[in-house]
């Protein structure tokens, strides 16, 4: 496997994922969007995830990459009563990972992390591996189990 730490810890929890590299456009203006298209897969299977801070508390929203986050499903999600979306710099240093980049997986600090609900449905699902232009294919029980996440509605 590749060599970023949320390969390396997918690796040692023994879940085997696919790997699906792409051409990252750091232009792109959603690049989930942009990734679902390169790879030919579908956008709402195609997963993009969102760093945000619930009552001032770090979380992780894993969603499909053609929907957006509903702050108030967020809050309830979290048991919060406002959530905002984490800025940049803040996500940056506490995944490790650079924006364009995050991965739910081997964040430098493990944070409450929710998947949506309607995308952990299907059989696989596309995440971002911790690389621009990485993604992984992942079964969603899988991705929750190893995350110790929930599935839960969090889209507009």
């Amino acid at each position: 496997m590749a060599a970023t730490p949320g390969l390396r810890f997918l690796e040692l929890q023994g879940v085997e994922v696919t790997l699906h590299p792409y051409d990252y456009d750091p232009r792109a203006d959603a690049v989930g969007l942009a990734a679902a298209q390169a790879l030919g897969l579908d956008p709402a299977l195609t997963l993009k995830t969102l760093m945000v801070e619930v009552d001032g508390k770090p979380a992780c929203c894993v969603i499909p990459s053609d929907r957006q986050l509903s702050m108030k499903r967020v809050a309830a999600a979290f048991g919060g009563k406002a959530a905002a979306m984490m800025p940049p710099p803040k996500a940056e240093k506490l995944t490790g990972y650079h924006v364009g980049g995050i991965s739910p997986f081997g964040q430098k600090r493990a944070v409450p992390t929710a998947i949506e609900v309607t995308a952990c449905t299907a059989p696989k699902v596309w995440i971002n591996a911790g690389a621009r232009g990485l993604l992984l294919g992942i079964a969603p029980d899988k991705a929750l189990a190893v995350l110790s996440a929930r599935a839960l509605p969090l889209v507009a």
